[in-house]
């Protein structure tokens, strides 16, 4: 039977086109929830993905290109929301991009990007969206980290100092909207089975000549105890965890879901 609790709300959630964000799109969606995709891709690709959500889920699924670069196309699109399903009651945070290269080399565009869009962007959505929930007490903030938000990597300094701060962002908003019903939660994965990922396997075994169990075993997954990439399914059910009554009382955390990595 079809969880529907959240029938009447509506989750934006931003880089949601692929991967990450379009599982945790897809289990809102089931939960009841309206829709806000946003993401790169193509048109028409994205307008079938859009489609086949809606009479799928049954629910209302619109599609926003917002650049995540841009202040002012993240509040038009908070905006735009807003006119059509009348509030953005969950907002999902997931948008980011990764560079990986030594602190020296490290080009400065690389850097300003990935701090802006896996950061800055958080701002941005929030300051747009919060005023909303406000309004009706009742509001849901989900911003993904990192299993990086926790513990650093070397060659991966933007990233690690953007998801780090991700952490910091949603305490402080935590604490600031902590006497009404809204919470402010990040979730930190580990390695996530996404087509990005399995892209990069295929890579990891031309370049190193290696078997595809060697590559994610003692390459991907070298610092995942549990040996087995997160499933995007299992993050969509924990987003949806952190928007049901029972977490009521669960605001400001950071919750690993990364196969004890940060255990260690």
């Amino acid at each position: 039977m079809k969880n529907t609790f959240l029938t009447g709300r509506t989750a934006l959630i931003t880089g949601s086109t692929s991967g990450i964000g379009l599982g945790i799109a897809k289990a809102l969606a089931k939960a009841g929830a309206n829709i806000v995709l946003n993401g790169l891709g193509d048109f028409a690709a994205i307008e079938s993905l859009r489609s086949e959500m809606a009479d799928l889920y049954d629910v209302g699924v619109i599609y926003d290109p917002a650049n995540m670069l841009n202040p002012l196309e993240i509040s038009t699109m908070v905006a735009a929301a807003e006119q059509k399903f009348g509030t953005v009651d969950i907002l999902v945070n997931n948008a980011g991009i990764q560079h990986v290269s030594a602190i020296d080399e490290f080009p400065d565009d690389k850097w300003q990007a990935i701090i802006n869009i896996n950061l800055v962007s958080n701002f941005h959505t929030i300051k747009a969206a919060l005023p909303g929930m406000k309004k009706q007490n009742w509001g849901r903030i989900i911003n993904l980290s990192s299993a990086h938000g926790l513990v650093a990597s070397p060659y991966k300094s933007a990233y690690v100092a953007a998801k780090h701060g991700v952490l910091g962002l949603t305490k402080t908003v935590a604490l600031e909207i902590a006497q009404q019903q809204i919470t402010c939660n990040a979730i930190c994965p580990g390695y996530v089975r996404t087509p990005l990922v399995e892209g990069q396997i295929e890579d990891q075994m031309k370049i190193h000549n290696m078997s595809r169990e060697d590559v994610i075993n003692d390459i991907m997954l070298i610092a995942q105890p549990s040996k087995r990439f997160v499933e995007v399914e299992e993050l969509g059910q924990v987003a949806v965890f952190l928007c049901s009554p029972a977490a009521n009382s669960i605001n400001g955390i950071s919750l690993p879901v990364e196969g004890g990595w940060t255990a260690k």
